[in-house]
């Protein structure tokens, strides 16, 4: 048989022809790196497709909420406008010094948040208050849509999308979303992606999200540690011990070198709350009835079967400093302090009911069919009860009768000036003025502005001009507008 010719390459094309394309293609690897990631993209997109619609449903109902709250002026406290001025510093790449919380203060001397420098540019693109309220909402909407994903392949669609909306709706998201902003947003997801990560054995996606904590605030450092036990322990790797290091490390820089170096009293502030010994002196302190409370709810929401579960250790070292604190508003399930227990307490649910069904125990097996029910019926009984419902009655909520007012109050005070308030229009006015509070020392502001109604301020301190008086005795000060409550005074000479 006659051998077939080689081709000639470098035969001349016909005359006429079309020209023939010699630029050379993407290299092999390339292209097969991009039919990889379209596969993955194709594969991913029915798994995350209820996750996500689960986790923007949260965050835009958040959001409305959010939005009912700034339209009424409504004010929980002043850290939404000390973070407003935080993610200012860093928008234009300073040091987060902060004026609310005192003059030249450094805000990384009071707790411990560099992840925070993520506010920077989302503050740059919009300078507002609010823009803090939205950028929480879609982080606990993101965390819900983890936990949705974790839910589904172990409950159902069904059912692992309820689980996962009950968790974006839980108490301690509730809660934290009405207290408004605070740095705990950003370890709500976090938690959630590591603890996802362990019940999927997925170890480095668990080691890095735990790692990322100790960078939300300092007492995470031991959040990680626990953490980082119960990585190793699940993966039999010793080697993830690292992660414990790493968090017990975080904290005692944070709270031995890093706080105190930056705080004005050169001390942990916080450490001064924890006393150990006087809450063991007095056993029955420990029995109090807010922290039964927080504790049942955590348990009824999960069905119970959370307690199955070495997920919840994790929760650790967040209800010690808070029941073993002398404070009682850290006993409480409201304000945010529960919202980073939340991812702990679904995703231990889940484990629970993963380890019931695999276990020995019949009765516990056959309950671990029912828990998701009890959950979730517990959830929808307890949901009047907590914030969000409020947007079924946005008329007594969410009235505002005082809108108008301080609206007026707004318009009276200039950009750019020096400003001494109270809680009452701060979140307002930290956008475009330099805000003080004024329960600190302070220098002489340009306008003092109170809110004699909802700010805070102590009625024997009396209207504007006292308070000015009282404050600024060496300056004089002119009143320019009172209005149903709020009153504004201007430094004059």
């Amino acid at each position: 048989m006659p051998a077939r010719p080689d081709p000639a390459p470098s035969d001349p094309a016909p005359v006429g022809a079309p020209p023939v394309d010699t630029a050379p293609g993407p290299p092999a690897p390339r292209r097969r790196t991009a039919v990889a990631l379209a596969r993955r993209v194709r594969t991913l997109a029915p798994a995350w497709g209820l996750p996500t619609a689960v986790g923007a449903f949260v965050a835009a109902l958040c959001t409305v909420y959010s939005l009912a709250q700034w339209d009424a002026f409504v004010v929980k406290s002043w850290d939404l406008g000390i973070f407003t001025q935080l993610a200012a510093r860093y928008a234009h790449l300073e040091a987060p010094v902060v004026h609310v919380k005192g003059p030249d203060y450094h805000l990384l001397g009071d707790h411990f948040h560099p992840l925070l420098v993520l506010l920077g540019p989302v503050y740059a693109a919009f300078p507002s208050a609010l823009t803090l309220l939205v950028v929480q909402n879609v982080l606990l909407g993101v965390a819900a849509a983890v936990v949705t994903r974790a839910a589904v392949p172990l409950l159902g669609r069904v059912v692992g999308g309820l689980v996962g909306l009950a968790f974006g709706l839980s108490w301690g998201l509730q809660y934290a979303v009405e207290a408004q902003f605070h740095e705990i947003a950003f370890a709500v997801p976090l938690l959630a992606v590591a603890l996802a990560a362990v019940l999927r054995e997925r170890w480095r996606t668990a080691v890095v999200a735990g790692a990322l904590l100790v960078l939300v605030k300092e007492d995470l450092g031991l959040t990680t540690a626990v953490l980082g036990l119960l990585v190793a322990w699940r993966a039999r790797r010793a080697a993830y011990l690292w992660l414990s290091a790493w968090g017990v490390g975080a904290f005692v820089l944070a709270t031995r070198v890093v706080l105190p170096a930056l705080n004005p009293a050169g001390e942990w502030a916080y450490g001064s709350r924890l006393d150990v010994l006087a809450a063991l002196s007095d056993p029955l302190a420990l029995y109090a009835p807010a922290k039964a409370y927080t504790l049942w709810l955590l348990v009824v929401v999960t069905g119970g079967i959370a307690l199955r579960s070495p997920f919840v250790l994790v929760a650790g070292p967040t209800l010690a400093w808070r029941f073993l604190s002398a404070e009682p508003g850290y006993w409480a399930p409201t304000w945010h302090y529960s919202a980073v227990l939340m991812p702990i307490a679904y995703l231990a649910m889940l484990d629970g009911i993963d380890r019931a069904r695999r276990g020995r125990v019949g009765w516990l097996r056959r309950y671990a069919r029912y828990a998701p029910a009890v959950g979730l019926t517990a959830t929808l009984v307890l949901l009047p009860q907590w914030p969000l419902w409020q947007l079924t009655n946005p008329g007594l909520h969410f009235a505002a009768p005082r809108a108008d007012a301080a609206r007026a109050t707004l318009a009276a005070v200039p950009d750019g000036v020096v400003v001494e308030t109270d809680v009452g229009l701060m979140s307002y006015l930290v956008d475009r003025t330099d805000v003080y509070y004024l329960g600190n020392r302070n220098p002489v502001p340009d306008y003092l502005v109170i809110d004699r109604v909802g700010g805070g301020t102590p009625q024997e301190w009396g209207d504007v001009l006292q308070v000015a008086r009282l404050l600024h005795p060496d300056a004089t000060f002119e009143v320019v507008h009172v209005q149903d409550g709020y009153e504004v005074a201007r430094a004059v000479g």
